[in-house]
């Protein structure tokens, strides 16, 4: 076994010794249950470490609403405040000799060469299903300070 997964498997074993018993552990067991399939049960096992650290923390009530919120931004590459603009938010791209600049904070919003920037998810397309897309018609210019937002465009379901 590598050292890596030593690792691991202390950590693993850790987190069950730490957790004890879970209001939030139990709650994922109940709704992600084990399965015949490899890869439902490897995201099982994920979401079970998840909840044993949450409830390590000490997380309930406004803690953990704020919690989970900030997580599912931060791992959506998503900022938790407005963007700025400033220089050091970008990293320059270079498309075919056309230069662009995407922002650090937040992986859709890009800057023009000319030092204009637009947000190329700020308008979603939906389906009738629900499903929804971006395309032609989603990027949005936008001027700083700017914190992201999405305009849903519901889709006439006889479009062609």
């Amino acid at each position: 076994m590598s050292e890596q997964k030593e690792k691991e498997q202390r950590l693993y074993a850790l987190l069950d010794e730490l957790a004890g018993d879970s209001k939030y552990v139990d709650h994922v067991k109940r709704e992600v249950p084990d399965t015949d399939e490899p890869m439902q049960n490897m995201m099982r096992a994920h979401l079970v470490r998840m909840g044993q650290l949450f409830a390590i923390e000490g997380h309930s009530g406004f803690s953990a609403g704020y919690a989970v919120s900030a997580l599912e931004k931060l791992l959506r590459f998503e900022p938790l405040g407005p963007l700025t603009g400033e220089p050091d938010e970008w990293v320059e791209l270079d498309y075919g000799g056309e230069m662009k600049a995407q922002n650090k904070r937040c992986s859709h919003v890009f800057m023009r060469a000319d030092g204009t920037a637009y947000d190329i998810e700020a308008r979603i397309f939906r389906e009738p299903n629900g499903a929804c897309f971006t395309g032609k018609g989603s990027s949005v210019d936008i001027t700083f300070p700017y914190t992201p937002t999405r305009e849903y465009v519901d889709v006439p379901a006889d479009r062609d």
